[in-house]
């Protein structure tokens, strides 16, 4: 019975997208006032808030540039709602299969420039309103708007710079805004650049250039960090709280874009290999760290064959794939998600649980409370539909809302996990993004704070929430009675444990192996320009290794010299921190280092990494003096006494450099470790190499390249430092020395 309602469900969803596109057209806007149709908007546009007032049933996608033509041609929205004329434009330049509607929408769109109230040019707005209407009157801006909103072009045309310039124009910008703002390469462009060029030679000053993200740029203005904004700023009440505005640069209506007939397609779910809780018999299931519903599964089968447990998703769903397990537990949100991206796994037929997912907050927090009233307040429609957006095919529409309100009423820290698709992970440029997210950030919008999400490993979210480090926590968490005793939690959405197992017979299309090679570098290098976030994680992992490498031998080398003269409590104290630091693995020291010991204190990971890695170093660095200089024949120091010699030189002179090379190959072996063990910095929240690996396998689901790219950035890392430490070690070796360096300051002509 249970597999005929299963049958039922899929062919119900299989059928459902083909009776929506064989509704009657839509001729109204009426019609797109339902909780089944799918809206498309431009990201950062006013008709966003538009379309919310008007159509707060619709579901709501954020598209740029031209993304929302293909996603309405193909099915993907029912109608495009965007400034009326760009959409006119794109029906005379060729767009076919689409047609506006002849009414729009209620509001209307004003496109200027942001003047700070505390620039100090003067008579900043009189002098702009001036030339915007100059250029309005000769045309400038009408052919601006032609060739960088119409034609598309990129080309930035030569204007001469001001003559011996007496002013500095700041101007605030986004760089992700095309046509508008953004980056060709490294050099900004489109229609504000040009604007801003164009109005610093007619102003006699030099354009300098800041790029900030939506909601930053608004605050830049209001503090003075900038002389105005331009970056296709929409003229909103709110920041006009914060700013004053230029005259107009254009205004528009809104106009509705919508679909002829054109038939959606849907793929059929995949057979799954596995299909009664009876064929779990013997076989093996994993679930994430932290995730404890090992009796959950046997209360299903008891005779399951045993658990594995995985710090990440990718991680899991390469094991599933590779045959090393052969189901995973998971949440509904990030098995459907998984499932419909790759046609080898399937949804196990029947659930093991329902729950709901939950925002966890410190045990008696009253933080909680304000929360949850918050929460209340959100329609149970927007629910829908964020819920309908983060789990659906459609990534175009992933995008995060700007934190654009005051946030008058502070920052909060929150941690997340940012690996779990779509609830909370990383997207373009590292950006934290998902279903929790949104969620979290439509709670701060009505409490008007602001929020700042960290992104760390599922299994270290609680630890971050309970010692204080982060106000909330968040990322696909499902809110248990066990997880309960520890934390207080907001029960925002319906949640389900299901299992994802691999698909009988998946649908794969053929490849030959080098196409499989150049796909899977395309994907992890290239799209999203992903091989930017290995470029800082590099960045980052060489920061935490060489301060440590610094810092450690500094401190081993006093450490050392304090305990060859101290007593019986400084040589004690001393032996006692170096057990403790040697006998601790390095993940939990540092995680008691950032969660317990620098607990109340607002202290980033990167420099607890290092004060981590620094205190284990100079432990090394301790023990290899003692090794080297115990190395070295006790009668070099009565000799030394012998000729007169005081303590500091015998040492520094005469014993040092014969220690260093028993203690410099030592030294070489603990730099090439110490570059190694950075990889677990990631759990206190440090973007470093091997997380960056992490977040990259989180968006391509694929292990070959990110791997085996991490593989050949640390042995090149470690090559390089271990051949700078060879020549060091070389240099200072006395056996190496020539006979010049010998006898130097010897007389070689004395007969004694």
């Amino acid at each position: 019975m249970k597999r005929l309602l299963t049958c039922l469900l899929v062919l119900c969803a299989m059928l459902f997208p083909l009776r929506a596109m064989a509704a009657d057209e839509i001729t109204a806007k009426e019609q797109l006032n339902d909780p089944g149709r799918k809206v498309g908007v431009g990201l950062g546009s006013a008709s966003t808030l538009i379309v919310e007032e008007e159509l707060p049933k619709a579901e709501i996608q954020y598209f740029e540039g031209g993304e929302a033509f293909e996603a309405l041609a193909t099915g993907k929205i029912d109608a495009y709602v965007f400034d009326r004329r760009q959409l006119q434009l794109a029906l005379d330049s060729g767009r076919t299969g689409m047609h506006l509607l002849e009414e729009n929408m209620d509001g209307t769109v004003h496109v200027a420039v942001g003047i700070s109230r505390v620039t100090k040019i003067p008579d900043f707005s009189a002098r702009l309103n001036a030339f915007i209407e100059e250029k309005k009157a000769d045309g400038t801006l009408d052919d601006m708007f032609r060739r960088w909103v119409v034609e598309r072009d990129e080309t930035m045309p030569e204007i001469p710079p001001a003559q011996s310039p007496s002013l500095q124009l700041t101007v605030g910008t986004t760089g992700i805004a095309p046509p508008y703002s953004y980056y060709v390469g490294t050099d900004l462009t489109g229609y504000d650049i040009e604007l801003a060029y164009r109005f610093a030679a007619w102003l006699g000053a030099e354009p300098r250039f800041k790029v900030y993200n939506f909601s930053g740029v608004v605050a830049a203005a209001a503090s003075g960090d900038v002389d105005c904004v331009m970056s296709d700023l929409n003229v909103t009440a709110e920041r006009k709280e914060a700013m004053d505005f230029s005259v107009d640069l254009y205004e528009e209506k809104i106009g509705i874009m919508v679909r002829g007939d054109a038939p959606a397609k849907t793929q059929a779910a995949s057979e799954p290999e596995l299909h009664s809780f009876s064929d779990l018999k013997g076989k093996t299931v994993s679930m994430l760290n932290g995730a404890p519903f090992e009796e959950l599964v046997r209360s299903k089968e008891p005779e399951v064959g045993g658990f594995t447990f995985y710090n990440n998703m990718p991680d899991i769903l390469l094991a599933l794939k590779a045959g090393k397990t052969d189901a995973f537990l998971i949440n509904n949100a990030i098995s459907e998600l998984a499932v419909n991206r790759d046609p080898a796994l399937a949804l196990f037929p029947e659930h093991l649980q329902d729950g709901v997912f939950g925002i966890a907050f410190a045990k008696g927090d009253k933080n909680r409370d304000v929360w949850q009233a918050a929460y209340d307040k959100i329609p149970e429609e927007t629910k829908l539909a964020l819920w309908k957006k983060w789990t659906g095919a459609d990534e175009s529409a992933k995008v995060l809302p700007e934190q654009d309100w005051p946030g008058s009423n502070g920052t909060v820290q929150a941690a997340v996990c940012d690996t779990l698709e779509p609830m909370s992970y990383s997207g373009a440029g590292g950006q934290l993004v998902g279903f929790d997210i949104e969620m979290i950030l439509l709670m701060a919008k009505e409490l008007d704070v602001h929020v700042e999400f960290t992104g760390m490993e599922f299994s270290v979210v609680m630890s971050s929430v309970q010692s204080g480090k982060a106000t909330l926590g968040a990322g696909s968490i499902i809110a248990t009675e066990e997880r309960r005793q520890s934390v207080d939690f907001i029960d925002y959405y319906p949640a389900a444990f299901v299992l994802v197992v691999r698909a009988a017979e998946p649908e794969t299309e053929e490849v030959t192996f080098w196409d499989g090679v150049r796909a899977s570098f395309e994907k992890t290098f290239i799209r999203e320009g992903r091989y930017r976030l290995f470029v800082e994680g590099v960045a980052t992992t060489l920061t935490i290794t060489v301060l440590s490498i610094l810092c450690g031998t500094a401190l081993g080398f006093c450490v050392y010299l304090l305990c060859r003269s101290g007593g019986r409590i400084a040589n004690g104290v001393t032996r006692f921190a170096m057990w403790l630091i040697k006998g601790m693995p390095m993940v939990v020291l540092l995680m008691v280092l950032y969660y317990i010991i620098f607990g109340a204190l607002d202290i980033s990971g990167l420099l607890v990494s290092v004060i981590g890695f620094t205190l284990t170093f100079g432990a090394a660095v301790i023990g290899m003096l003692r090794l080297g200089v115990g190395a070295v024949d006790p009668g070099q120091y009565e000799a030394a006494f012998a000729l007169g010699y005081p303590e500091r030189s015998i040492f520094f002179q005469i014993i040092l450099p014969q220690a260093l090379p028993h203690m410099l190959p030592i030294y070489r072996d603990e730099i090439v470790g110490l570059i190694k063990a950075t990889a677990v910095v990631g759990y206190i929240t440090v973007q470093d190499l091997t997380k960056m690996s992490d977040i990259v396998r989180s968006r391509t689901y694929e292990a070959f390249f990110p791997l085996i790219a991490v593989s050949v950035i640390y042995f090149v890392l470690e090559g390089l430092l271990g051949s700078l430490m060879g020549k060091v070690e070389q240099s200072l070796d006395p056996r190496g020395r020539t006979r010049q360096q010998i006898l130097k300051g010897a007389d070689e002509d004395d007969p004694n």
